[in-house]
């Protein structure tokens, strides 16, 4: 079990309870902060569901004062409702938006998705074999998938609760929708891995003849930085933001227990067997504060965008 580190708190936001963060300085996952020296390596935000780059400029402001020259990009495509557009085709326009970025940093970038934006975060290091991404920062992402009845899914889906959402989901209507492409039902487990074209896929759970590429490519990551919280409100269940989920009687399961860590199906385990994986597991953060959360850049962002 990964055990903890400390909790954010402080820089204009209430202050949180006592530390339980994840342990990141495993082996060397730390060397790059002991190491940074030279200039700052380029940020690159990916937004989520229904936000826009105008939402994350506090977190813009936080790495330009504690890294004073850091060129921070946050993605403009795919905005407010054009969100709610099939992951596969975000990932490809958000590649396209990335590449030139990259080419154009000789020591790799940062890439931190937010939300949704982390899923398709994950996706462009998969289908991407030449990125040369160092960092990479999921920030209250759904990894392991969404299911729960939130404001978000009963404002886009007014009919239908967590225990119906199947049948539309599994779909190939509901599959043009972004949030259906990482609808995971913990009760319906068959239709999932037979119908979701998107977060099935990425996790190995059906087999694809691009299984091996894709974990070769995550690999070359330096790093991955998982951040969420209990108070987080939307994602579903929350644990989910650090690779826990439900079984099939509800109870969450942490990574450690999950078959695609165990099977190390895209590289989870691989990962973590050579100290490139922690995070921050941060109490009394709503999902939308946290990438203006002062606290969080500090304890959980900051050391790592070197």
């Amino acid at each position: 079990m990964l055990p903890a580190l400390s909790r954010a708190g402080g820089g204009g936001a209430p202050p949180l309870p006592p530390p339980r963060v994840l342990l990141l300085l495993l082996l060397g996952f730390g060397a790059g902060v002991a190491a940074g020296a030279g200039p700052f390596r380029p940020v690159v935000i990916v937004h989520g569901l229904f936000d826009s780059p105008s939402d994350f400029r506090h977190l813009r402001q936080f790495i330009n004062e504690s890294h004073p020259g850091t060129e921070v990009t946050v993605l403009d495509l795919f905005d407010r409702g054009a969100s709610l557009r099939p992951l596969w085709l975000q990932v490809a326009g958000f590649r396209q938006a990335l590449a030139p970025i990259m080419a154009n940093a000789a020591h790799g970038v940062h890439l931190l998705g937010y939300s949704q934006g982390g899923l398709i975060c994950r996706a462009l290091l998969a289908t991407t074999p030449d990125h040369n991404v160092q960092s990479f920062i999921s920030l209250a992402a759904p990894q392991m998938g969404q299911y729960g009845d939130t404001d978000y899914l009963k404002w886009l889906f007014p009919r239908h609760m967590k225990s119906n959402l199947y049948r539309l989901c599994y779909t190939p209507l509901g599959q043009g929708v972004s949030i259906c492409n990482y609808w995971n039902d913990p009760h319906h487990r068959d239709l999932y891995l037979n119908s979701s074209d998107f977060l099935a896929l990425l996790n190995d759970e059906r087999l694809h003849p691009n299984a091996s590429e894709w974990k070769r490519n995550l690999l070359r990551i330096q790093r991955l930085v998982l951040i969420g919280g209990p108070d987080d409100g939307v994602i579903t269940p929350w644990q989910s933001s650090l690779f826990g989920f439900y079984d099939a009687n509800e109870t969450v399961r942490d990574m450690e227990a999950q078959p695609v860590f165990l099977q190390d199906t895209f590289g989870l385990k691989s990962l973590w067997a050579r100290g490139a994986l922690g995070g921050c597991s941060v109490p009394g953060v709503p999902h939308t504060a946290w990438h203006s959360h002062r606290g969080v850049y500090e304890r959980c962002i900051r050391p790592w965008l070197t």
